[in-house]
């Protein structure tokens, strides 16, 4: 590389620390912003009354009642959060091996909807569409001969996001990874009416390691041995199967993509931001919180600095929107 001389003789002319001097002038030429509109809070949901429940794995986090959801959705909203995400743990004694109560218009999810969009009706409510909260295997889709079955799964999915439209959900997000499952809802939903409802394709979802504290969550650590969620969910491996997945369910009516973990995935958000003219989510999973908080609790990281610069990096990947645990701290510090 030239070296640039001034006309004096100093070295050099050009000097990028210039403008990082000030904190003004840092703010003045950053790239990219992080807002609360970016942000979406997941939640958890349970049945009964009483406190929240923490999360043993994931800490800060609990399962809320539905009055204790409704009023986290309240909180959200004064914060500037659009929008919450819902997931739930079915008591066990409701699982059964179809997962046949994800279609029931007076399950838990379709009941915390109801009371949300009740009580806060402005707020963007996401609701998780798959079965694996549901089925005593905790699979994403029923089994039939030691597989999951793609098309009858799919038929259950569009009983799903059709109560949870009915309820008052205003984005749908599958997030099972079965095979021409937008398509199908897409139709369902605007043969009932709900062409407004908007669909967050989880479209690019990895069989990851750092699922495990939401399974905790949502009580679905518990899965079949005879088939793995890698024969449904992606290849960690993979980066252009990715863009085929994500292409295709935009073709089949997603409004918006999302890629499934965050960290790990970058180059698969920033691939599918500068490939395609859709919204791209990003999902700072369970397990991408946990190493934070368990490095932070260590004394080995600056836990603030590090939970804003991890959510830069999905703004800076060009995710539009990201789910994070972090949602309501971070809107906070950002309103402050």
């Amino acid at each position: 590389m030239t070296k640039t001389i001034s006309s004096n003789g100093a070295f050099p002319t050009t000097r990028l620390r210039r403008p990082r001097l000030n904190d003004w002038s840092r703010r003045m030429m950053r790239e990219n912003q992080l807002t609360h509109d970016a942000l979406i809070w997941p939640l958890f949901v349970r049945e009964g009354d009483g406190a929240p429940e923490p999360v043993g794995t994931l800490p800060g986090v609990s399962r809320h009642s539905i009055d204790s959801l409704v009023d986290q959705a309240r909180y959200a909203a004064d914060l500037g959060i659009p929008a919450i995400a819902i997931f739930p743990r079915i008591n066990p004694e409701d699982k059964d091996e179809d997962g046949t109560l994800s279609g029931n218009s007076n399950n838990l999810v379709c009941r915390s909807v109801e009371a949300v969009r009740a009580a806060v009706p402005n707020i963007g409510i996401v609701t998780d569409v798959a079965l694996d909260p549901f089925t005593t295997s905790g699979h994403d889709g029923v089994i039939r001969n030691n597989q999951v079955d793609n098309d009858e799964t799919v038929a259950m999915l569009q009983q799903q996001a059709l109560v949870q439209a009915d309820a008052g959900a205003t984005i749908i997000a599958p997030s099972d990874m079965m095979d021409g499952r937008i398509a199908a809802i897409r139709s369902a939903l605007d043969a009932k009416g709900h062409q407004d409802v908007l669909i967050m394709s989880y479209a690019a979802k990895y069989a990851s390691a750092f699922y495990g504290p939401f399974r905790d969550a949502v009580g679905a650590g518990k899965t079949a041995s005879v088939v793995g969620k890698e024969t449904y969910q992606m290849d960690p491996a993979n980066s252009d199967e990715a863009l085929r997945e994500i292409a295709l369910d935009i073709d089949e009516g997603a409004d918006f993509v999302m890629v499934k973990p965050g960290m790990p995935y970058l180059d698969i958000i920033q691939r599918a931001s500068s490939s395609f003219p859709v919204p791209v989510f990003a999902y700072q999973v369970s397990g991408e919180y946990a190493m934070i908080e368990a490095a932070a609790a260590s004394g080995g990281i600056d836990r603030t600095k590090a939970m804003l610069e991890s959510l830069m990096a999905f703004r800076r990947a060009g995710a539009r929107g990201i789910l994070t645990y972090y949602a309501a701290e971070v809107a906070e510090i950002l309103n402050a």
